[in-house]
């Protein structure tokens, strides 16, 4: 009886903690996922308010919203506003203590929501945080787009606990401790409604790709934490937008990869660290020409004349560095670490 009780109490509280949490889908054609994997979020996110931003979808992703879920919030763009843009116009209509940004393409299960809530909610230096993120399609192991939680090397590459370039790790609880990431994958970034609008959203001009990574460095130059919480999993099919093998997705990840470089890194050091990431992106392009990827080669340097562009146009605006946590940011080379050293894990990393 008393168990039945404390099971009661415990539930009672978790509804009226997630009352103040919106879980918030960006669509982009995304019908079938949404079919996938709705299901598993309205029934495990504790009555947190679901709602799907449409990125002028051409396929009937809205017909099939408001025929079989109805009680679904939809916000409708006329034009696919990006990553970014779909999420800031978005949550500018969204009225919430916290944000959930999820992925069309993720499963959620049981018990995903609330501890990353009450981590949230029971510190209040924590703006951000993610779930152990695992793949949908092989699900003993991590997933590309976050795994146990991100991290970046002192040239500004990021990378993963459970995910070290494309070397993805089995999942053997080995990171299962709660610790300071310094980025939560935008495929299920749990944030605080006030830093969010505060730090001034998502920017716009990154499209796709690495812009949660701005997004965190802007909170940390303020001195804010970002955690991962392995207690709360999910499983994402990652590529539903642009996949691996999409020169695209290269020229997204190297520019914007070089302007929040630009955007984030005190004065003082953001000449040296970009004279060497360009030296090492060429490196980059030489690899991919052996590996005969020319149009990825062609990508790299496409991206730097574009870094280069954003830059004298004014079109990047430098963040103001007030009490830099950097926590999460490891002074090393990755690059050297795999490619000299060998180095697979994140273990074997920090060694």
């Amino acid at each position: 009886m008393e168990e039945e009780q404390m099971i009661t109490t415990i539930t009672q509280d978790n509804l009226a903690l997630s009352k103040n949490v919106a879980v918030v889908i960006l669509n982009w054609n995304g019908k079938s996922f949404l079919q996938k994997f709705l299901p598993s979020v309205l029934k495990n996110s504790n009555k947190a308010k679901i709602i799907v931003a449409d990125n002028a979808s051409t396929d009937d992703s809205i017909l099939f919203l408001e025929k079989t879920y109805p009680s679904i919030d939809i916000i409708k763009f006329k034009q696919n506003l990006g990553f970014a843009g779909g999420y800031n116009k978005a949550l500018q209509q969204v009225d919430f203590e916290y944000y959930i940004l999820l992925n069309s393409d993720v499963e959620v299960t049981e018990n995903w929501l609330m501890p990353m809530l009450k981590m949230l909610n029971n510190d209040k230096s924590i703006v951000a945080c993610q779930p152990k993120i695992k793949d949908y399609n092989n699900k003993n192991k991590f997933e590309y787009a976050g795994a146990s939680g991100g991290f970046i090397d002192k040239y500004g590459y990021p990378f993963c606990r459970g995910r070290f370039f494309d070397h993805l790790e089995k999942d053997v609880n080995q990171y299962d401790d709660p610790i300071e990431i310094f980025w939560a994958s935008g495929a299920a970034l749990f944030i605080r409604a006030k830093e969010y609008h505060q730090i001034g959203g998502l920017d716009e001009f990154y499209f796709a790709h690495m812009e949660e990574i701005d997004l965190c460095w802007r909170l940390k130059n303020q001195g804010h934490k970002v955690m991962v919480c392995p207690s709360s999993t999910v499983y994402h099919v990652g590529g539903g937008t642009l996949n691996k093998i999409n020169p695209r997705k290269t020229f997204l990840n190297f520019r914007n990869s070089l302007l929040t470089l630009y955007k984030n890194l005190p004065k003082n050091q953001r000449f040296v660290k970009i004279f060497f990431r360009l030296n090492l992106d060429a490196i980059a392009s030489i690899k991919f020409i052996l590996d005969g990827k020319p149009n990825h080669a062609l990508a790299i340097i496409r991206s730097h004349f574009a870094f280069y562009s954003a830059i004298f146009q004014n079109k990047i605006k430098r963040n103001e560095v007030v009490n830099p946590n950097l926590n999460g940011m490891i002074n090393l080379s990755i690059v050297e670490k795999h490619f000299i050293n060998k180095c697979k894990t994140f273990n074997e990393l920090l060694k």
